[in-house]
C-alpha cells in the first residue's frame, strides 16, 4: 500500500479544509495573571490552557544532582466534551489516558530543556482542556512550550537565570489516515474514524522528540512513516510561527 502526502485533494474533510492545511491557530501568552508562565492555544474548537509553575526544589530523588526537573499534569475540564467527563481527582488517581498523556507533555518539554542550566529547580506544566475537538495532547504540547518559555524569561529577567535554558522549540501535531487519504491536525470526527493515528512531536531543528503511532486494521507500509514525518513537518513549522509570534510578545 502506498498514500502520497496529500495536497488538497481526495474526499472532502468535515471542516472543508485541505488535507495538508492546519486548523486555524491561535497562541495567548500570559493568558493566566498569577501563573509564572501561560498560554491558552487554540486550534479549532480545541482550546487548551497551559500554566507553568517554578518551584525552587526539584523532586526527592532529584535532589544533589545539580539538574532541573520539567513535568506536566493534564486534564479535560467536565463539559470539554459533548457529555460531562467526571472530574479524575475524585477517583484518587488519574486514568490511564491521562498518565500517558502527562508521560508525554513531560518528555516532549523535558527534551528540548537544557537541566544542568536550569539548575536544581522543577517547572510543572498544568494543560486543561477547556473543549476537546481533537488533538488536545498535541495542542497541549505546543502550548505548554510558550509557557514554559514565558517562565523562563522570567527567571532570567530576575536574573536567576543567565540565559533561557532551552535549546529548541518543540511542537506537535497529528496525522491520520482517514477514507485512504493522509490528513494533517484531525479533528475529533476525522480521528475517529482513522485507520492509521500518529502523534508527531519535532523540534524546530527538524528532529523527532516522539513518534507515536498505531493501526485500528490492517498493517501499514514503513512508506506512510516517511510521508506521514513529511506532512507533520509542514504542520509543526506553521505551529512555530505562532510559537515565535507569541513568545515575541511577552
Amino acid at each position: 500500500m502506498g498514500v502520497a502526502v496529500a495536497q488538497g485533494v481526495g474526499n472532502a474533510r468535515i471542516d472543508g479544509r485541505k488535507n495538508d492545511e492546519l486548523r486555524p491557530v491561535t497562541i495567548t501568552p500570559g493568558y493566566l495573571a498569577f501563573a509564572e508562565g501561560s498560554a491558552l492555544i487554540e486550534m479549532g474548537m480545541t482550546k487548551v490552557l497551559c500554566s507553568a509553575t517554578v518551584d525552587d526544589r526539584v523532586p526527592p530523588f532529584m535532589r544533589g544532582e545539580g539538574k532541573g526537573w520539567v513535568t506536566a499534569e493534564y486534564a479535560m475540564l467536565p463539559r470539554s466534551s459533548g457529555s460531562r467527563i467526571a472530574r479524575e481527582g475524585l477517583s484518587g488517581r488519574p486514568r490511564g489516558r491521562t498518565q500517558e498523556i502527562q508521560r508525554l507533555i513531560g518528555r516532549c518539554l523535558r527534551g528540548v530543556t537544557d537541566r544542568e542550566a536550569l539548575g536544581e529547580r522543577a517547572i510543572l506544566l498544568d494543560c486543561d482542556v477547556i473543549q476537546a475537538d481533537g488533538g488536545t495532547r498535541t495542542a497541549a504540547i505546543t502550548g505548554a512550550y510558550v509557557a514554559l518559555y514565558q517562565a523562563l524569561l522570567g527567571l532570567t529577567r530576575n536574573r536567576l537565570l543567565p540565559s533561557i535554558p532551552l535549546a529548541h522549540r518543540v511542537a506537535a501535531v497529528s496525522v491520520g489516515l482517514v477514507d485512504g487519504d493522509l490528513l494533517l491536525d484531525l479533528c475529533y470526527g476525522e480521528d475517529s474514524r482513522a485507520e492509521v493515528d500518529f502523534n508527531i512531536a519535532m523540534t524546530d531543528a527538524g528532529e523527532l522528540v516522539e513518534l507515536q503511532g498505531a493501526t485500528e486494521g490492517a498493517p501499514f507500509p514503513r512508506k506512510l512513516v516517511e510521508e506521514v514525518l513529511a506532512s507533520a513537518e509542514l504542520g509543526t513549522a506553521q505551529l512555530f510561527e505562532a510559537q515565535a509570534q507569541a513568545i515575541g510578545s511577552l
